[in-house]
């Protein structure tokens, strides 16, 4: 029987995972480097990411019924321990010093650079203990030419070779 939280982050270290950056337009515009995030099916085409109910995407992605990924390369560690940071600047601020582009569907910034993009609708929210389970219905996708990826790897940022 698994202990407390401490436990299963230390398990779940030996699984690498790629690092995104989730984010919302419009009144509720926003962005949280998360690497929960996985596809859920081709037909109709739908991913899912896992957002602590205290966090303020949480709440942004409720409010806007809608999310933005930005799947990240391996040369954008500082983005991601930027979008980690719970000191930096709330709504637009925080996109100030950042290269993006509006997504065409949702307002949600893509953030330029990353490996590939997409925009979703929010089709369903499930509780999954301290966190909800945001599925995704894929609007958009694009994707830059093959590069390196960056990983989540036993606590620490990695690259793909």
């Amino acid at each position: 029987m698994i202990g407390a939280g401490a436990d299963l982050r230390a398990t779940m270290s030996g699984f690498a995972t790629g690092v995104t950056v989730l984010t919302t337009g419009g009144g509720s515009v926003h962005g949280m480097t998360a690497n929960s995030f996985t596809s859920v099916s081709l037909e109709p085409p739908m991913v899912l990411c896992c957002v602590s109910r205290t966090a303020v995407m949480h709440e942004a992605i409720t409010a806007v019924r809608s999310f933005a990924v930005s799947v990240l390369s391996a040369e954008q560690e500082a983005l991601a321990r930027y979008f980690a940071d719970r000191a930096r600047p709330l709504g637009a601020a925080q996109f100030r010093e950042v290269d993006w582009r509006p997504g065409p569907f949702t307002g949600a910034p893509l953030l330029a650079g990353s490996l590939a993009w997409l925009e979703c609708k929010l089709a369903e929210v499930y509780e999954g203990g301290d966190h909800s389970i945001f599925l995704g219905e894929v609007l958009a996708t694009d994707r830059a030419p093959d590069e390196r990826a960056l990983l989540f790897y036993g606590g620490g940022f990695h690259r793909t070779s």
